[in-house]
């Protein structure tokens, strides 16, 4: 969980099609001052309309078939609003993981659903509209084939599974995620609720997650939780493809884990054993020198660099848990222009950095569930028809790649990943 409010929320990149329509930006596109220069024909919510062009969908098939995308257009000024990927921190979130139910009618409600959900939002964001609402949507490898069919983003993939030792970053069912977030709880139930009313008969739950913020930004075991987020045009160059893959320019890959925490094991150990696991003072949230920071600390091993630049992703983390059960834990959701960036802290986490030294947090944090999902461009999900293939075409920024430790299977996650040193290429 970073900053204040970060804004990532549109990615300023000219796309063109092949009909003409008009598309508010509603709440999709929230922007701030830090990156009102980026987007400056960019409202903070649904003030401005922007024009896009879509091809008509041309297939009404079960077997997928290629979409033909357009080609980005030069000089024309039109922009892929990317999905609120960062929206400012708010005080509750609800994390939806669904699979599809197999069959055409439930592939036909999906896609309707896609374009009516900005709609759905604004109904339910008007009951206050200070209340900060914001859904993102994504979808995973297997969901992408069977709704859209190809093309499909360059690095979507299933979550690669870990294991090492005694440790496993599972990889767990998830077709869907819905990240709900809002200032009051009550927002982000009622629109969870409107969302399941509309397909819940389309879909099987898998997980859901209630969060909450804790104090001042801390996780369940005391320590403040996405200190490192990138901010301004730092975080739309983190988080948004670009002209990488110039056709889903605007999208993000966005990756959740759901930890579990062995909090009597962790709350026994002394506040500095605490704090060279985590390589952070646990009060004042200073990171520890290197001279004294183990390099197996937390914030050691998620640090990745290439090239001599730190690069960075955009995590919006959230405690949850149910005392009396005594389930204490850290949902993780990470957004990031490539999953490899991702992958890889992962991979210094399980396996460690080198082998064998791993994050020390796992021995009183494991993960229990893994997703992978790709958050479409605002444009892409709006051009979905019932029956028909999605197409839109969106333009520019650079990706990056992986290397998972074991067989590809469904999204990869981690904890409270903060930022901090480490190496490794880009795909």
């Amino acid at each position: 969980m970073g900053g204040d409010g970060v804004p990532v929320s549109a990615a300023n990149y000219p796309f063109e099609a092949h009909c003409t329509r008009k598309y508010a930006q509603g709440p999709y596109g929230r922007s701030s001052a830090d990156d009102g220069k980026l987007v400056e024909n960019l409202g903070t919510r649904g003030a401005v309309l922007q024009e896009a062009k879509f091809r008509t969908p041309w297939q009404d098939d079960i077997q997928m078939k290629p979409d033909p995308m357009s080609a980005p257009a030069a000089g024309r000024g039109l922009r892929a609003v990317a999905q609120p990927v960062g929206a400012p921190l708010t005080r509750a979130a609800i994390f939806l993981v669904a699979t599809v139910k197999p069959g055409f009618d439930n592939r036909a409600t999906l896609r309707s659903f896609c374009g009516d959900l900005a709609a759905l939002l604004r109904a339910v964001e008007f009951r206050d509209l200070e209340g900060g609402l914001s859904c993102v949507m994504g979808f995973g490898s297997d969901a992408w084939d069977r709704l859209f069919g190809p093309p499909r983003p360059a690095k979507l993939r299933p979550f690669r599974e870990i294991r090492a030792g005694g440790r496993h970053a599972v990889s767990t069912p998830g077709d869907l995620l819905f990240h709900i977030r809002a200032k009051r709880m009550d927002l982000c139930f009622e629109l969870a609720m409107q969302i399941m009313a509309r397909i819940g008969d389309a879909v099987s739950p898998v997980d859901e997650v209630h969060g909450f913020r804790y104090f001042d930004d801390r996780d369940l075991m005391g320590f403040v939780d996405g200190t490192e987020n990138p901010r301004g045009e730092a975080a739309i160059d983190a988080v948004i493809v670009g002209d990488e893959d110039a056709a889903f320019a605007g999208g993000s890959y966005v990756i959740v884990q759901k930890y579990l925490h062995d909090l009597d094991g962790w709350n026994a150990l002394s506040t500095e054993a605490q704090e060279r696991i985590i390589g952070r003072t646990k009060l004042s949230d200073i990171e520890l020198d290197d001279s004294i920071k183990p390099t197996s600390a937390h914030s050691a091993l998620t640090t990745i660099v290439e090239n001599g630049k730190e690069i960075k992703i955009l995590r919006d983390n959230m405690p949850f848990g149910r005392p009396a059960h005594g389930e204490f834990g850290t949902y993780f959701i990470g957004y990031s222009r490539s999953p490899h960036t991702i992958e890889q802290m992962l991979e210094n986490m399980f396996v460690g950095r080198p082998p064998g030294n791993y994050d020390r947090l796992l021995d009183f944090s494991r993960a229990v569930t893994g997703n992978l999902f790709f958050a479409p461009s605002v444009a892409f999900l709006e051009a979905v028809g019932e029956d028909q293939p999605a197409l839109v075409a969106a333009p520019p920024v650079e990706a990056a790649t992986v290397e998972g430790s074991s067989t590809p299977r469904k999204s990869d996650g981690s904890l409270g990943i903060g930022s901090l040193k480490g190496e490794i290429p880009h795909e």
